[in-house]
């Protein structure tokens, strides 16, 4: 079958299409044929080396595929053929043709949402309901959410009134995500590559900062705390875009009564896999979320495209059979 091998770490040329047997589903498993392969942020840290990989290399790369189920494991019950699904991989195989999964590590799609769309939305759309279910919005409260034009972010901005925001503040680099941040649904938003960025929200009018989505971490972070609401004021810290975890201290929050909570572990990626239905669900009322469709075999260049943190969308890769 035709598939994307990772030789070793370093630059997007590691990443080799390449001739592989097929694989095989194992008790418990279903095996997919797929049809969109979305490329993802973290794996482009994962192929560079800056996280360990899971499985001795070469091996076939890749966290994510949709497509229509073909067969299955020993325990898994035949009702599962022919079902169309998103499903998450131990960590590696799915930039293939046929990818093989856990079946409960599989979402159904539903019909009215195309295997590209279910791909692109999966991964950022269920980290963005389960920040905002986190977040435990009440109606009346401004929120800033940081990179609101792309990922994450970006759902956060579509999603967070749905949740009980009253204000949606984003920030966004340069002046294209500027504007889809704002077509996004976001009222104000400010460009962080402006080294001053962080004092905009203490000069509003419009009152200080309830909740802030914290996806770029380092000093940013604590600059904010500033301009939220001493007492209430809460920061959710998912990423850091910047290099660095959010640098923030119970010396930073407690004289200002504010909370910060880490959005990882367990307990919230347990939170995220309730959240995969629900935000397929949601798919049409959202803005497309495809940024580009590439062959299978030029994984190498849709890496590169990530990296470049130009897309505005997402970067999905589509096998030759999946060729319309």
């Amino acid at each position: 079958m035709q598939a994307i091998v990772m030789t070793g770490t370093g630059g997007p040329e590691v990443l080799v299409p390449r001739e592989t047997p097929a694989p095989q589903p194992a008790p418990g498993e279903v095996l997919i044929r797929a049809e969109a392969i979305p490329v993802l942020y973290p794996e482009t840290r994962l192929r560079s080396g800056d996280f360990p990989m899971a499985s001795p290399l070469p091996v076939v790369f890749g966290f994510q595929a949709a497509g229509e189920v073909i067969g299955v494991g020993a325990g898994v019950g035949r009702e599962h053929l022919g079902r169309r699904v998103v499903a998450d991989t131990a960590g590696t195989g799915s930039y293939a043709e046929s990818v093989c999964a856990r079946v409960e590590s599989t979402t159904p799609i539903p019909a009215h949402v195309s295997a590209a769309d279910a791909a692109a939305v999966m991964m950022s759309g269920s980290v963005a309901l389960a920040l905002l279910e986190t977040a435990a919005l009440t109606g009346s409260e401004t929120v800033l959410v940081e990179a609101g034009a792309t990922g994450v972010g970006s759902y956060l901005v579509q999603l967070a009134r749905e949740f009980g925001a009253a204000r949606v503040i984003a920030t966004a680099g340069g002046p294209e995500k500027t504007r889809r941040a704002k077509e996004l649904g976001a009222d104000h938003v400010i460009d962080h590559r402006s080294p001053q960025w962080t004092e905009e929200p203490n000069t509003r009018p419009d009152g200080a900062i309830d909740i802030v989505f914290d996806s770029l971490g380092g000093a940013s972070a604590t600059a904010l705390l500033d301009a939220m609401t001493p007492g209430t004021g809460r920061m959710l810290s998912y990423g850091w875009l910047s290099g660095e975890p959010a640098r923030v201290s119970a010396a930073d929050l407690i004289p200002r009564g504010l909370t910060l909570t880490g959005c990882s572990g367990p307990a919230f990626h347990a939170r995220v896999g309730r959240a995969r239905t629900a935000i397929l669900e949601r798919v049409p009322a959202l803005a497309p979320p495809v940024e580009t469709i590439l062959p299978l075999d030029r994984a190498a260049e849709a890496h590169r495209l990530v990296e470049s943190r130009v897309p505005l969308g997402r970067i999905i890769l589509r096998p030759d059979h999946a060729q319309p």
